[in-house]
């Protein structure tokens, strides 16, 4: 390549070159040294170029697509001769290849606007992303994790899961948010298994699958029940391919109708999708809202496991969150003894079969589903020390589904350089790790009175928010409750059970 020219690629279009980039000027403001120097010498110059795609849009009376062209320049090291001095060979360097940005410029009478691509991640900087963030803790007796991406197939959530060192894990099996979803992979499933065995992950007892948000399998009508129930067959048909045995689901919603008949409609559909499988145990979860929403209360779930043929194929999966804002309370040993011995007696033991383990960012029967970051919230650590005390949790799959948003030290949300909130799986990895260390802690000794403060202080700002909320509404409901406005009965029925839910 002669010194100091530009190699033109066109386009395959045959579009005519743009102007250079302003990158690629010499620190004088003129392109490739074509200004002439003051003064007789030899200089060294090291020329750093890089290959630049830019887009140009020139819209006349409609956008049109913007003709593409690229400048290609190599980076050489050389002696240069200058205003008659000694030629001497020129050094020919290397070739330094860099791929840089995209940038894509639109053009109109006034404005330019540059958009800017990420740059492509080196083979080092995609192995620095997968090093384990904590190693998993081996011959522990409770089986902690959390509810990990299944992007690019399910078999990548194995991956996360040792990544945030978890011994059980949940995912989704397919898109949460859309009906339609391609068939499970025959390769991904054959490396689901591989990967279980090489991480040593019995999917058959520490594997959790979510259901989609989408499926109401209590809904009485004919269309909205096909679809829900297709869609929760093929699930359970994922999960034997797969070998795994506990799958999550959230009851569903009375849409205003009768609850017992909404309670024997649900029933009627597990026990179809049990006939027509064979090994999978469905897990009813604990709901938070209360109203039309079904298992807001552990006689709820009591009255659809009543109506279940197959008493093998049905199981529960408490959410410590769901459970403190429906009117649990979880936070005492006193308190955690009570509720745990409600469950006992109303649902049995033997159908508890996985922990949701999250806290609430809303106050005890709020029926606001919020998690918040273990310790927090309102239930604060206390509650989930007796969690991973509790004899009866041992073995089960106790899975962490809370946020992984980044808080400074006084609950202030950390952004990026874009604004935009930072997310770190090491929360996840830091919260397995604090909740294995403190089985059998002094909870009046130095070490879990530190991590209590620190914790319940970072979650300060976001309790006093959500609980002002919470407070507004019960006065809005106890006026409306003392004579004020009478809502319509279809207005009422409309805003039971209403409030939102962050996650499942």
């Amino acid at each position: 390549m002669p010194k100091r020219k530009l190699e033109k690629e066109h386009s395959d279009d045959g579009s005519e070159l743009s102007p250079p980039p302003q990158d690629l000027e010499n620190g004088n403001g003129t392109v490739n040294g074509s200004k002439e120097a003051p003064t007789a010498k030899k200089r060294k110059t090291t020329k750093a170029t890089k290959k630049v795609e830019t887009e140009i849009e020139q819209p006349v009376d409609k956008p049109k697509r913007g003709r593409k062209t690229k400048v290609k320049t190599e980076t050489e090291e050389q002696e240069e001769v200058v205003g008659g001095a000694t030629k001497t060979p020129p050094k020919r360097g290397k070739k330094v290849k860099e791929e840089v940005e995209e940038a894509t410029v639109e053009q109109d009478d006034e404005d330019k606007v540059v958009k800017t691509k990420r740059k492509r991640k080196t083979k080092e900087e995609k192995e620095a992303e997968m090093a384990p963030l904590a190693a998993r803790t081996v011959g522990h007796k409770l089986f902690i994790g959390a509810h990990v991406s299944a992007a690019g197939g399910v078999h990548n959530a194995v991956v996360n899961s040792t990544h945030i060192g978890a011994n059980a894990f949940a995912l989704f099996l397919k898109s949460q948010r859309k009906w339609a979803n391609p068939d499970l992979l025959a390769d991904h499933c054959t490396s689901f298994h591989d990967h279980c065995e090489k991480h040593t992950y019995d999917q058959g007892k520490h594997v959790v699958p979510h259901g989609s948000y989408l499926v109401n399998l209590a809904h009485t009508d004919k269309a909205r029940t096909e679809q829900a129930y297709t869609s929760y067959l093929d699930d359970l048909k994922r999960c034997e391919r797969l070998g795994i045995k506990l799958y999550n689901i959230h009851p569903g919603n009375t849409v205003s109708n009768d609850r017992q008949e909404a309670i024997r409609h649900l029933a009627k559909n597990l026990n179809a999708a049990h006939k027509e499988t064979k090994s999978v145990i469905t897990l009813l979860e604990n709901m938070a809202a209360g109203g039309n929403v079904l298992g807001s209360t552990f006689q709820d779930l009591a009255d659809i496991i009543a109506l279940i043929e197959d008493k093998t194929r049905i199981g529960v999966c408490i959410d410590t969150c769901h459970a403190f804002a429906g009117g649990y309370d979880l936070r005492t040993p006193e308190a955690w003894k009570k509720t745990m011995d409600e469950f006992g007696e109303k649902v049995g033991f033997e159908y508890l079969r996985a922990f949701h383990v999250n806290d609430s960012k809303a106050p005890l029967a709020s029926h606001r589903d919020l998690h918040a970051n273990i310790g927090t919230g309102f239930l604060g650590l206390r509650a989930f020390w007796n969690l991973v005390n509790e004899p009866r949790v041992v073995g089960l799959p106790l899975v962490l589904e809370t946020p992984i948003t980044v808080r400074d030290e006084e609950g202030n949300v950390v952004k990026d350089e874009k604004g935009k909130e930072k997310e770190d799986k090491s929360i996840w990895a830091e919260e397995i790790k604090t909740l294995e260390r403190m089985v059998g802690m002094d909870v009046e000794g130095e070490e879990f009175k530190e991590i209590e403060e620190r914790l319940a202080r970072k979650g300060a700002k976001e309790r006093d928010r959500v609980g002002e909320q919470v407070e507004k509404k019960r006065e809005k409901d106890g006026k409306k409750a003392k004579g004020g406005k009478k809502r319509k009965g279809k207005e009422s029925e409309s805003e039971e059970g209403s409030e939102d839910e962050e996650a499942g």
